[in-house]
Parts: structure tokens; sequence; C-alpha cells
């Protein structure tokens, strides 16, 4: 593609574009991505929707899909604006999505790369320090600046199969934002574990059920009541907190009981906060006792 006036005359950190100059959109990509190209993202957006104008609708239509409601943009490159603007939080649901993406994943976590101008080559490297010095686990996504956001810094790091997003925003310097981010890193694989829910819910029904399952007085019933246990939808979470557990269950009944009948329920917390209730339902039917049920009751009793 070819680059406009518009584009060649962004100012802040540029990719060096003028105009005129031939250049894939592929290479600008990394141009943005790696070296935080405000010219590079202007080109884009004029190539992809006409204008600045235009794009910033797609970006804000975007920012509605994701449920972003304290997000809204004005300039592909995120220069100072009173009308653009996001949170921390919103920062980081973004990039969960945008990682979802194959070509933006591959290239936020590219630390050097070779892209052409005119047939030219010209080596990148990523601005992004934390990720070019090799951290354990870190595998993106991005820095930025700007005079009233400061030094900001998006994370992306993975250790110990726990996925985490580390959004740091209004640093002084370089060094004070790789600075926070490692704190927070290390608070979190510090204090968060994964706990399996599933596991945890499974292991304390059986418990349950081998105590408590023949407690439940079933009047009239004709068999056993046999219990089950419901769906669980949570697998594993992570987390800081305990998982606590608790059964509570029916004691009495009469029969017939159908089958997949309520009798209890698991109530799943994290901390304060209900993770999930399971229903406890009845395995099978049990039918009421009939006049043939009760002469064999007789029938046995009389025989002992």
């Amino acid at each position: 593609m070819i680059i406009e006036t518009t584009a060649a005359n962004t100012g802040g950190s540029r990719l060096g574009l003028k105009k005129d100059d031939r250049v894939t959109v592929n290479d600008l990509l990394y141009g943005l991505l790696m070296k935080s190209g405000n010219d590079a993202a202007v080109a884009l957006a004029i190539h992809t929707a006409g204008s600045i104008n235009n794009f910033a609708e797609l970006m804000n239509q975007k920012a509605n899909e994701l449920n972003l409601e304290k997000t809204h943009f004005v300039t592909p490159h995120g220069l100072d604006d009173p009308n653009h603007y996001t949170t921390a939080i919103e920062l980081a649901k973004l990039t969960d999505y945008a990682l979802n993406n194959s070509i933006f994943s591959t290239i936020v976590k590219t630390k050097y790369a070779v892209i052409s101008i005119n047939g030219v080559q010209i080596q990148l490297k990523n601005t992004n320090e934390i990720l070019c010095s090799d951290y354990e686990g870190v595998y993106g996504v991005k820095t930025g600046f700007t005079n009233n956001a400061g030094r900001c810094l998006v994370t992306s790091i993975k250790r110990e199969n726990i996925d985490i997003i580390i959004v740091v925003l209004g640093a002084d310097t370089r060094n004070d934002r790789v600075k926070d981010t490692v704190k927070l890193v290390n608070y979190i694989y510090n204090n968060y574990k994964i706990k399996n829910v599933k596991e945890l819910v499974e292991e304390e029904y059986y418990n349950w059920k081998n105590i408590n399952q023949e407690r439940i007085y079933v009047y009239k019933a004709n068999s056993k009541l046999e219990t089950k246990l419901g769906n669980i939808e949570i697998n594993e979470i992570v987390t800081d907190k305990n998982i606590e557990i608790e059964i509570n269950s029916i004691s009495y009944m009469e029969a017939p009981i159908e089958k997949n009948k309520k009798i209890g329920i698991i109530t799943v917390r994290n901390g304060n906060e209900i993770l999930e209730q399971i229903d406890i339902m009845a395995d099978r039917e049990v039918d009421r006792m009939n006049v043939t049920d009760y002469l064999i009751i007789f029938a046995k009793a009389f025989c002992l």
C-alpha cells in the first residue's frame, strides 16, 4: 500500500513513514505493535476504513460488542484526547480478546523483526523491555506513552498453567512500569493457585453420600433411595481463597419419588462469593409400597 500525507505527518512515536512510501499491511502491523509507530496506526486506519473517524467508529463498535462501558476511542494511535479513554480492567479485557487473533499474538511476542519500506529492509526491536529481557513466561503485549497517560505497559504472562494479564498505567519512567509489573506478577504467583472445583465437589459429595444417603428416610418406599450429582459447570479457577463446599439435603421424604427429583443442594463458595450451586437428585424412581410388598414383609417376618 502507498502511504498518504495524513499518516506521514503523524507525530509522536514513529516508524518513520513518508508520503508515497510503499509498505505492506503486515509490515505496518509489525511497525505499529513492535515500534509503537503512530504513523503506522494512521496508515492502517485509513487503509481499513477510509478515514480516522470511520476507523474510530469501528473501534467503538468493537468496544460495545465487548461490553467495555468505560472505553471510548477517537484516534487509532491513542495520543491524548479528552474523548479518548479507557481503564486498566477494560484494557485487560481488550487484550484478552486480541490475543485470540493469531497475527496479533505472534507480533506482540516478537522481539526482533525485519520489515521492508520501499524495498529497503529495516530492523525492528520491540519497545517492550520486559519481553526483551527474557523475563519468565512473558509473551507480550504492548508499551505506551502519552503526556497524560504516563508510561504504560500491558503484559501477558504464563507460568504454572496460570495465564494472566497485567496492566500498569501512569508510571513515571520505563523502569517504574517494569518494576510495578514485576511486583504484581510476584504477588499473583505467590498467592493465587489453581483450584479444581469439580474434583473438590465430587470428593465432598461422595464422602457425604457414603455417610448420609441412607439417613434420608423415605416413608413407604419399596426400595432404597440412590442419589446422584447434578452437572458441575465450573472446572478450574484461579484464586487466593479457600474453596468452601456446603451440602444440604432433605432428611424425610414420602414415596413415590420420581427419577431426577431434587433432594439436596451443594453450594460452592470462593470466599464470600457463591461460585455455583449443584443439585443432588434421585438416581432412579422409588415406588410406593403396595399390598404385595406388605404381604412379602409379613411373610418374611412370620418365617423368622
